[in-house]
């Protein structure tokens, strides 16, 4: 942490250092205006000397010291400078990009989990010397490189980048540049992954609920529970890999493996024996829990809508939250069918991207929940303006989050601005690090008792790195930490989509 502080102190001398003399210059240089003279002039009376505030606690003087970020900002002439990264250790590998500016602002974005960073780097050279708080022009400029799920992780990454900017520049959060806030904390479910036992299962959960204070939770009902159990599934033993597992993850090359065949298409069944089973696991969870905690639930596996419409009515007299992804989420009749021959209220929308394909689900009131992935849906205006049109269908809105603190802020932004939310995921309970790669420039908790505290002063996304605890968990495969990106300055195609 010290090393955090010192760090700061002397980047933030060299940069008011650096701004004294270019300012006075401006200042001097006869074609200056009179209005940016005396702007300019009031910025000499603003500064805040980091050095003065090592007596205070870590936290607080990261709060003292940014609560003005924007003291040599002028707005108007802000332009980008410089895109750059590091690939965390979250999630098997989450990348944050910083984008810089020629007024020493910079804001942070991420790449959403196990996407490649290049999505993003890819669209340096569309931004470039942009004004950033231009952000709806930006976004409109680079969305057309944004697809479904990952493919819209550097989209999304930028505009989160591009908030941030902004609300450090006006010095507001980002949530008041959203349209203000509808609450001032936010709650969340944790994930629960599967346990190899009843016991293991009852520590995660008594973890989460006692020692954490979450009042919501998320389990998997996977029909890999059923490995080993005779009788409990027809057609499986051909798609198990060479672990005899059925993985819905990994075989990324083999485009004929159970992970990357769609549900329909593998002609896998759950058997009475299999339903009791799954039935025995959920029935276990909701006795731990008993029935004030609200439980969503999750992947389920690859078969098709008739058997999942079976697993779904077994299972309706838990009044679970919601049945998550049941199918994939282009599939907007079948999704159709299964809200309407059940109780428990359906969510998908984790991969879609941007609310034009969100809207035949909504049109269609196809699913009773959207559940859009903020890396994912178009970022933060994208996701409230997602949000807001299926509240006028009647239908919530539940956010799926998977990443590290910068994604997990701006979801906090969005989920405060948006009317129909619900709860926010938090998949990383169990990594002790977690928070501590970032800080609070607001001061406070970023999740406390199972709910975020909405940043209510603190401009952007109303955080920053811990850069010391950041490098001892960088992924293995790249160690490179925000070093130059020169290779991705130049743009090298004609982008428009139309003639």
């Amino acid at each position: 942490m010290k090393n955090e502080l010192q760090r700061l102190i002397a980047k933030s001398k060299k940069e008011e250092k650096a701004y004294a003399i270019s300012r006075d210059q401006e200042i001097n240089n006869p074609r200056t205006t009179d209005q940016r003279r005396n702007f300019l002039k009031k910025t000499a009376l603003g500064g805040i000397g980091l050095a003065s505030f090592m007596g205070m606690s870590f936290e607080d003087t990261m709060a003292q010291t940014t609560s003005k970020v924007n003291r040599f900002s002028g707005p108007s002439e802000l332009k980008i400078t410089d895109m750059r990264y590091a690939l965390t250790n979250v999630m098997g590998g989450t990348a944050i990009i910083r984008i810089d500016t020629n007024q020493g602002i910079y804001g942070l974005g991420e790449v959403r989990d196990a996407a490649d960073v290049r999505y993003a780097l890819f669209l340096k050279s569309r931004i470039l010397g942009k004004n950033p708080c231009n952000v709806e022009l930006l976004f409109k400029t680079i969305k057309q490189f944004g697809g479904p799920a990952r493919q819209a992780g550097g989209v999304c990454a930028v505009e989160m980048a591009l908030w941030d900017i902004c609300g450090k520049a006006y010095n507001v959060p980002a949530w008041q540049l959203l349209g203000g806030r509808y609450r001032d904390k936010v709650r969340l479910y944790a994930d629960t992954p599967e346990a190899d036992s009843p016991e293991e299962q009852r520590r995660l959960i008594d973890y989460r609920i006692n020692d954490q204070g979450y009042t919501w939770l998320k389990m998997d009902v996977s029909i890999g529970e059923l490995k080993g159990k005779p009788g409990t599934i027809v057609n499986g033993k051909f798609w198990e890999n060479g672990k005899g597992n059925l993985a819905q993850w990994g075989d990324r090359n083999n485009l004929t493996s159970y992970a990357n065949t769609m549900h329909p298409f593998t002609q896998i069944q759950i058997t009475e024996k299999g339903l009791d089973h799954l039935d025995a696991i959920v029935e276990n969870v909701r006795n731990m829990v008993g029935y004030e905690i609200p439980i969503s639930t999750d992947h389920y596996g690859h078969f098709d809508l008739n058997n999942g419409i079976r697993l779904a009515k077994r299972l309706d007299k838990y009044r679970l939250a919601w049945f998550e992804d049941m199918v994939p989420w282009q599939y907007t009749e079948q999704w159709k069918t299964i809200s309407d021959a059940i109780e428990t209220p359906t969510a998908t929308g984790e991969d879609i991207n941007f609310l034009e394909n969100f809207k035949p689900l909504i049109h269609n009131r196809s699913v009773d929940i959207i559940h859009p992935d903020l890396a994912s849906s178009g970022g933060l205006l994208e996701t409230k303006r997602i949000g807001d049109y299926a509240e006028g269908f009647g239908i919530g809105m539940a956010m799926h989050q998977a990443g590290t603190p910068v994604s997990f802020m701006a979801n906090v932004h969005c989920a405060a601005a948006t009317q129909n939310f619900l709860a926010l995921e938090h998949h990383s309970v169990d990594l002790p690090w977690w928070e501590d790669l970032v800080v609070m420039t607001g001061g406070g908790k970023m999740i406390d008792k199972g709910f975020a505290p909405v940043p209510l002063t603190a401009p952007g996304l109303g955080i920053e790195l811990n850069e010391d605890v950041l490098k001892e968990h960088l992924h293995p495969s790249d160690k490179t930490f925000f070093a130059p990106t020169k290779e991705w300055d130049e743009i090298r195609s004609h982008d428009r989509t139309y003639s």
